[in-house]
């Protein structure tokens, strides 16, 4: 049976952007033979809905508390005056399958799209518009974009990773675990350095 290394993320957890240094440290020095798999967890499902105050201040304090814990992290807070959020990223997961759909390269140029245009440049994923404009920017097809990022096949393919997500109870983002023979067992993560997390893949590896 195959074993892979899983990873559990949404392009709109803030956590999960502060982990982007340590991850890509984490993944460029995993053994060469052990793939990776990807995993869109939805953290929030679509809506028009003016984000609650409350809930915007909430998130504000969140990024305040991340580059506290995680130095060097970066938030732009001019997302807050410039525009309208929504409490909705299924808009950028399902943004995400798309652009896998015409390249595993675009995936990832599509999350870093995403991270970077709503962290550091106050534009907001939420949006279609705002999507298109990254499919745009980063050299996809855009008419095959989006088209597929309004079809009913990348829904359904979002609406199942978030399911594989809560089967293997990866319910907080960002998320590890390794799958050996069959079994999931978690990985901590550590926002700061990746050597803990790598001990222990290669640990459960060598048991193996």
């Amino acid at each position: 049976m195959e074993n892979y290394l899983i990873y559990s993320h949404d392009p709109m957890c803030s956590w999960c952007w502060g982990f982007e240094p340590v991850r890509k440290a984490l993944f460029g020095a995993l053994p060469s033979n052990l793939d990776v798999k990807i995993l869109l967890g939805g953290l929030a499902p679509d809506s028009d809905q003016p984000m609650a105050e409350p809930m915007q201040l909430m998130l504000q304090q969140t990024w305040r508390k991340i580059q506290e814990a995680i130095p060097d992290t970066e938030f732009n807070f001019e997302f807050w005056k410039l525009c309208q959020p929504r409490r909705s990223t299924y808009p950028s997961n399902r943004a995400v399958i798309a652009a896998r759909k015409q390249g595993k390269i675009f995936e990832e140029l599509m999350i870093v799209r995403i991270q970077q245009g709503y962290y550091l440049e106050a534009k907001n994923p939420s949006d279609k518009n705002t999507l298109i404009e990254f499919a745009r920017e980063i050299e996809l097809d855009v008419n095959k974009f989006e088209v597929d990022l309004d079809s009913q096949e990348v829904q359904n393919e979002l609406i199942n990773e978030i399911r594989l997500c809560r089967e293997l109870g990866l319910n907080s983002f960002p998320s590890l675990a390794m799958q050996i023979n069959g079994a999931i067992t978690p990985i901590a993560i550590d926002y700061l350095n990746e050597t803990n997390m790598l001990k222990k893949v290669e640990k459960l590896l060598k048991k193996n």
